[in-house]
């Protein structure tokens, strides 16, 4: 992938959000969710900016992994209560793996490579 994103920009700010976002929204007490909140804040982040600066699919897939992650983690991780957290994190998984997802497929490299993968 060559054509920078302006996808990888909006993920990263959505990590750094999400990052202080035990902070702001006052949840920091819930110990579970916001180091999930930092761990997984702190990684987008650091994906995000490699992505802004050498786009590859890989980086992509990341984000995508990250925001699966934060949509199934109130439930894996047992913090479904308060239902705000929980919800504050799965939407904002969602909105990372949605980027991730756009900026593949914004990106001409990887759209001629799914392409010919898939047509037959």
């Amino acid at each position: 992938m060559t054509d920078k994103r302006w996808q990888d920009w909006v993920t990263l700010f959505l990590g750094l959000w999400l990052f202080v976002s035990p902070w702001t929204m006052g949840y920091a007490a819930y110990e579970t969710a916001a180091w999930n909140a930092h761990i997984l804040g702190a990684a987008v982040v650091f994906i995000s900016l490699i992505a802004a600066y050498m786009p590859e699919a890989w980086e992509e897939m990341m984000n995508i992994g990250f925001g699966v992650w934060l949509v199934l983690s109130p439930h894996v991780l047992g913090f479904a209560v308060p239902a705000a957290v929980a919800l504050h994190t799965a939407v904002v998984g969602v909105v990372v793996s949605a980027f991730a997802v756009w900026a593949l497929f914004v990106d001409r490299k990887f759209e001629k490579f799914w392409h010919d993968i898939h047509s037959a």
